[in-house]
């Protein structure tokens, strides 16, 4: 076969390839343990996992709606209104199968060839896959330790041309656990309303904050007819398998949406879309307590991690990964995380592959039990006392 030229462009998630050469050293009877992954380890809630079952019994596994069945698009508007205080109706949102399909159909509806994206620096490697794969150029907008892997406002504003179609925020933050202060966010907001650009705010972590509350751009004056918002289930429900998640945007981006919906997927599996209804709706008690043991998580692995000489963390406010300072270990990302699954048994991901920026970090998940946390931690000093 021959392949089209654009699928050269299209990345795939580190996490998995290194997952997948982790389960090869397991196969082979060496004991791994995970901090790759960006998924919590806890189980879904009970009470969401019994509303599926419900739904399967009562036959609702049938078509639905593109855009997601009305009560769910109903409740996903209503949560948001009340989390931020910004009216949204269910005329606002479009349901898909992860949060992924936002991310890609807001590109796809936005970018023209040779149209400029801001994307953060180090990020989530699929923001930039995603604009090469449908034409468009992006652009790197760093966020660097110095500033609390904050991004800088005039850097944001020098890097504004007559191109710029789309600009992608990402708070709680992946691969640092950073958050935009709310100046920061009206400071964008400025920016975006005063050049009439649209703000892809890609919030999967909003409920993952330890100190503070959350803040979302959509907040600011003339924001809400500027801002995708980007959310899902997967990380603060642990429902990473159920593949549901959605955006709210305005009313003209939705009939957009739901014709990608309708051309790729269809729609969203309807009785997953009732138990998240569910989710946003029942009970709350084991959401908090998963967030209490993230807080001592975190904790526990910044302060052993800042501990191991040569290495260094800053302690993030949000989601459930460290960014690890290795430059002193003399050795680049890549060549350190080798060092990690080959002499200690342990899989992370390389800072490079979240951007140029993020070359001398590795990003660790503390989606894991303090336990292994620790003897991750003794591995790695012990292995690194050697070098």
């Amino acid at each position: 076969m021959k392949f089209a030229a654009k699928m050269e462009k299209l990345k795939v998630e580190t996490a998995f390839e290194m997952m997948a050469k982790a389960k090869k050293l397991e196969a082979e009877g060496k004991k791994i343990i995970h901090l790759e992954i960006g998924e919590p380890d806890f189980d879904t809630p009970r009470n969401i996992k019994e509303a599926a079952k419900k739904a399967l019994d009562a036959g609702q596994t049938h078509y639905g709606p593109s855009a997601g069945l009305p009560e769910h698009r109903q409740a996903i508007a209503q949560y948001y209104s009340q989390q931020i205080g910004v009216q949204y109706g269910p005329e606002n949102v479009v349901v898909t199968p992860g949060a992924k399909p936002i991310m890609s159909f807001a590109i796809t509806a936005l970018l023209e060839e040779g149209d400029e994206c801001l994307v953060p620096d180090p990020g989530f490697p699929i923001y930039q896959s995603m604009v090469k794969f449908n034409g468009g150029v992006p652009v790197p907008l760093p966020l660097r330790e110095s500033n609390d892997f904050r991004l800088d406002v005039n850097e944001l504003k020098s890097k504004i041309t007559k191109k710029t179609k789309l600009i992608i925020i990402n708070s709680p933050h992946n691969p640092t656990g950073g958050i935009l202060t709310r100046d920061d966010l009206k400071a964008v907001a400025d920016i975006a309303v005063n050049n009439n650009i649209p703000v892809l705010a890609d919030e999967i972590y909003d409920r993952m904050i330890y100190e503070g509350q959350f803040e979302s751009i959509a907040q600011f004056p003339g924001m809400k007819d500027l801002t995708i918002i980007l959310n899902g289930y997967s990380k603060t429900y642990a429902m990473t398998g159920w593949r549901v998640g959605y955006g709210l945007m305005p009313v003209e981006l939705v009939g957009h949406m739901a014709q990608l919906m309708t051309n790729i997927n269809s729609c969203t599996a309807t009785f997953s879309q009732i138990a998240c209804i569910e989710a946003l709706k029942g009970p709350q008690d084991e959401v908090t307590a998963m967030m209490t043991e993230f807080k001592k998580r975190r904790d526990f692995i910044v302060d052993r991690i800042n501990r191991i000489p040569k290495l260094s963390c800053r302690k993030p406010a949000g989601a459930f990964y460290i960014f690890v300072n290795i430059k002193q270990t003399g050795m680049d990302s890549r060549k350190f995380t080798d060092f990690l699954l080959n002499d200690c048994g342990i899989c992370a991901l390389a800072g490079a592959n979240f951007g140029a920026e993020g070359e001398g970090y590795v990003r660790f998940s503390y989606a894991n039990t303090i336990e292994n946390l620790a003897e991750a931690a003794d591995r790695i000093e012990k292995a690194l006392s050697r070098k």
